[in-house]
Order: structure tokens, then sequence, then C-alpha cells
């Protein structure tokens, strides 16, 4: 089984047995699966259960996890004939978890029909439509430790020295065996002193030696570009969760607008009331 069960502590699985279903008839939700002292614990109320479990409860065998659910359902209905009522804590609790299917409900009904190829073609458009791109640089550098080493491999490369040779000989950044190179980035990825040295650059131009936490540096900027607009297909999931949270945000200030809500001021109730938990038990 998956680590982290929350299931009531139960019997061995090998020892679990269910109710059989009446093979003249077809189950449906109503179907007695158990019966627990008068008690019925029906198909529904195991299809039910299956559908709360978490994600890693689908790697569980159907007849399995079909057992081991009847068998827990039958062990919470003996220990929950032990009390007539809930008490106040967790009376209060069901009317939350009651409060809160019912609004699950009404977004799942209302976005039912919200996300459609349509709309997020259109979400894509208005976000990505005149998309203008961020720059990006590809660039190398040689990194020494003191300015004097740097201005003399500088009049080396402005005598023609080849910059990817003097890095695998010079640098002592990590990047020197492989020439200095350092790819594709873009602004904030460097420490200012290096990125406002190469936004100042030209395609193709080696700087004067410039100084970071690091040491000295001398770079040469290979090219530059302009980022592109996501695939559709990229942030498809990402536009469909925007609609859908567009779609009920809408939704609650129309009810909103509608509803009479008041919320009476209350003398001596403040936050620090949300954790007296001795104000709901009895």
């Amino acid at each position: 089984m998956p680590k982290g069960l929350t299931f009531l502590p139960s019997l061995a699985l090998a020892a679990v047995m269910a109710m059989p279903l009446a093979a003249e008839t077809k189950p449906d939700a109503d179907t007695v699966v158990a019966n627990v002292n008068g008690d019925e614990i029906t198909l529904g109320h195991v299809i039910a259960s299956v559908a709360a479990l978490p994600p890693n409860y689908a790697e569980i065998e159907d007849d399995v996890l079909y057992e081991f659910v009847i068998e827990q359902l039958i062990q919470q209905q003996l220990l929950a004939q032990q009390q007539d009522d809930l008490n106040r804590l967790n009376q209060l609790g069901l009317e939350n978890e009651g409060r809160s299917m019912r609004a699950v409900q009404t977004v799942n009904a209302l976005l039912g029909d919200v996300v459609t190829d349509e709309a997020i073609q259109k979400a894509y458009d208005a976000e990505f439509g005149n998309f203008q791109g961020e720059d990006e640089f590809d660039a190398s550098h040689i990194l020494v430790a003191t300015e004097d080493e740097a201005k003399e491999i500088k009049s080396l490369l402005d005598d023609g020295a080849d910059f990817a040779e003097m890095a695998k000989e010079k640098s002592t950044g990590p990047s020197g065996p492989n020439g200095g190179a350092l790819g594709w980035f873009g602004k904030g990825q460097m420490v200012p002193e290096f990125e406002n040295a190469v936004v100042a650059m030209e395609k193709g131009q080696i700087s004067e030696p410039v100084q970071t936490q690091f040491g000295w540096h001398l770079i040469s900027l290979n090219d530059t570009r302009k980022t592109e607009a996501p695939a559709l297909d990229a942030v498809h999931e990402q536009l469909a969760q925007s609609i859908q949270q567009e779609a009920i945000q809408a939704k609650i200030d129309e009810l909103t607008q509608q509803a009479q809500i008041e919320r009476p001021a209350l003398d001596g109730v403040g936050p620090e009331v949300i954790r007296q938990i001795d104000l709901i038990q009895e």
C-alpha cells in the first residue's frame, strides 16, 4: 500500500471479505454492499470514498481497493454507532464541509463550458499578440584576479589573440575550459556590473576590464536576440486556469452585488479568537 494511508486501523487485507452483489440485478449507487447492525453501506458510499482518495491510491488494484474500502467503511460504521450525535466541533466541521461541497458544485457547473478552444486562443492573443520579447545575450568571458592581468590579456586580444584560446589558458572561471562561453542569458541573470557592461556592448565587441565580486572580466559579446512568445501548447494549461479563475471571480462579484451581507461589529472579538478552540469544545 502507498505511504501515508489515512484509513482507520484495519484487519489484514488477506482477511478482508466483501459481501457479494446480487447476481440477478444490475448494481447501482443504492446497491447494498454491507449491513452493519441495520445500517446500510451502499456501492455509492464506496465509489464516493474512492473518488475522494489521494492520487497515489490509483496504483492499487481495483479488487484490492474495493475490498479494503468496504472493510474500512464497516469499521467506521461500527465506531460511528457508538455515538448518538456529533459534538460541537465535529458538527461545525460537517457544516463547513457541506458548504464547501456545495460551492464546488456551483464552480464545476459554472466551468463546464468556459474553457473552449476559442476562449484559449482569445486569451493567448490578448497576452502574446503584441509580444515584443526581452533582450537576451550570448557572451563569453575571461576571469582573472587582478586588473593588471585583465589589461595584459586585453592587449593580447587587441593584437589578434583568439578569445576562446585565451580563456582556456588564462581564465580562472568555471567556463574557462569551454572557451569562456556563458551561453544565452537575459537581464537579471548576471551580477549588475557584468550585465551593465554587456548591455552597453555591440555584437562582436570585447570589453575593457570589468570588475565584479568575482574578479576582473573581459567580455566578448557573441550575439543578441529577442525572446519569442511561448507556443500556445506550452501555455494552454496556464491560460485555462486564468480563464477559470476569471469566471469564478466574476460569478462571486455578481453574487456579492446581489446578496445582502452583514458583518456586525463585535466588541472584544479580534483575530486572536481564531485559535480559541475551547469556544467550540463541549
